[in-house]
């Protein structure tokens, strides 16, 4: 099975605590962990594998872990874990580095090296919550010596390929319960190429990664491109490949792959987008032709006959029965 996922709370609360540590243990690496929370642990865990990558979500209370030279004599994956930060605080110390990571921030460290770690939650933090992805090394079209030069130190994920690659994690792992063994197995290698890209770009060794991993890194970064400017009723194929340093022939050759050209794929977005709104009850007063400009389309009459060649329906009968909105011209029965 892909996706696995378990919680704490089901168990015995005598039993929380060993059980977090055998599962973590057992399917990262070991280590030596202990909490102030141990005789009530509250923590959960979701595993999903693709392929030769596997990447997990953990969220639990502040925990102290030690991973010793004696450890990874008993048991070593041979990963890079590459940590996404989503709440809470991570410390790490390993490699003679040492960094404290918050929200928003990408972390790593070296399964075949000693470390120390601490995970902050509290009030003031908020509870701790993370991606990791765990990289076999063997697999990083990287020399691990320079790999090892990332080791506890922050990498940011807000902007850039730190910022495609949190978005992918993020939006795998929501999506997770739901993906069949294929779309796994299909996942793993663009997770695997832009965790690779991220490395490189921070290392400047973009040259070292594939063309084939290139093409899809820049694909991740023009799909990110066409999501922030899609209000923009001039977004167009030569401004995207314009504003991506590539010729437009070359733009229109990396989506040949896609089900969608570029163009259909800037329409499809919008009318997703202007879909969604107007069955938000919260804009139910907001006249249609006001959010189709917000999503780019600014010929009203355009706008509604292509939504309805897109849906079967025009927006506002769209509108009417997702909000419930009821007909002017027939008020419900009392």
């Amino acid at each position: 099975m892909a996706y696995t996922f378990f919680d704490s709370t089901a168990l015995p609360t005598e039993q929380r605590f060993d059980w977090w540590c055998e599962t973590v243990n057992r399917s990262v690496s070991p280590t030596r962990q202990t909490s102030s929370h141990a005789a009530d642990f509250a923590g959960s865990v979701a595993f999903l594998t693709m392929g030769p990558v596997q990447t997990s979500t953990l969220a639990f209370p502040a925990v102290q872990s030690q991973r010793s030279a004696d450890l990874i004599r008993q048991s070593d994956p041979e990963t890079y874990e590459l940590t996404l930060v989503l709440g809470g605080q991570m410390w790490i110390s390993q490699n003679r580095n040492e960094v404290q990571a918050t929200a928003g921030e990408f972390l790593m460290w070296n399964s075949s090296r000693p470390y120390t770690g601490q995970a902050l939650s509290g009030a003031s933090v908020g509870a701790s919550r993370a991606i990791i992805v765990h990289l076999p090394r063997a697999l990083l079209p990287l020399p691990h010596a320079r790999v090892d030069e990332l080791l506890a130190q922050g990498l940011p994920a807000a902007d850039g390929m730190g910022s495609i690659l949190a978005r992918h994690l993020c939006s795998v792992m929501e999506q997770a319960p739901a993906l069949a063994e294929p779309d796994c197995t299909a996942l793993g290698p663009v997770t695997l190429d832009l965790a690779a890209a991220f490395l490189a770009h921070r290392l400047g060794l973009l040259n070292r990664v594939q063309p084939e991993s290139r093409a899809r890194m820049l694909l991740a970064r023009i799909d990110q491109f066409i999501d922030a400017n899609l209000t923009d009723p001039m977004l167009s194929p030569s401004d995207i490949a314009a504003r991506h340093h590539i010729a437009l022939r070359t733009l229109h050759a990396l989506f040949r792959q896609r089900e969608r050209t570029v163009a259909a794929t800037i329409r499809h977005r919008r009318l997703e987008g202007a879909r969604a709104e107007l069955a938000d009850p919260r804009s139910r007063t907001v006249p249609i032709h006001v959010i189709a400009a917000r999503w780019g389309f600014t010929d009203a009459g355009l706008f509604s006959r292509t939504f309805r060649s897109a849906y079967g329906s025009t927006p506002k009968d769209h509108r009417r029965r997702a909000t419930a909105e009821p007909d002017a011209g027939n008020p419900p029965r009392p």
